[in-house]
């Protein structure tokens, strides 16, 4: 199912993110621009399951994380920002072997926070909803 699922994803546009450190276990995290705005997909595998069986919340959380850090940096055009605050709410189980997808969207920018929200589906159905906030930080040299 993974390879079949990359390939779909390659074949809709879709390419891995560069990530580093922990986002590593996780992924690969995949990426793509569509209609200027930024979407993120996860291809749930074995590794992502929680007791039950399903995808653990936490993988989820990351997941949502990242992506609204990724929109916030996207629309900033700043290389560096920290989550402030990240309100994460479980509509459904995700079911391994489903593709998560994520469209953020940038609710607000000022001069120093964006506030983004996002929701996480498969195919049409949302599994989770995400409000995030992120601090600009000054570059680091």
């Amino acid at each position: 199912m993974t390879a079949k699922a990359a390939d779909k994803l390659k074949s809709d546009g879709w390419k891995v993110a560069d990530t580093t450190g922990f986002l590593t276990l996780i992924g690969p995290l995949w990426e793509r621009l569509k209609d200027g705005a930024l979407e993120l997909a996860l291809i749930t595998e074995d590794k992502h399951h929680n007791r039950r069986g399903l995808v653990q919340g936490g993988v989820i959380m990351t997941f949502a994380d990242r992506a609204c850090g990724m929109a916030a940096r996207f629309v900033s055009g700043r290389p560096t920002l920290a989550t402030v605050q990240l309100d994460t709410h479980f509509v459904e189980a995700g079911k391994i072997g489903e593709i998560l997808m994520t469209r953020p969207r940038v609710v607000r920018s000022t001069r120093s926070l964006i506030f983004i929200t996002a929701e996480v589906t498969v195919d049409k159905r949302c599994i989770a909803m995400a409000n995030g906030v992120f601090k600009i930080l000054k570059n680091e040299s």
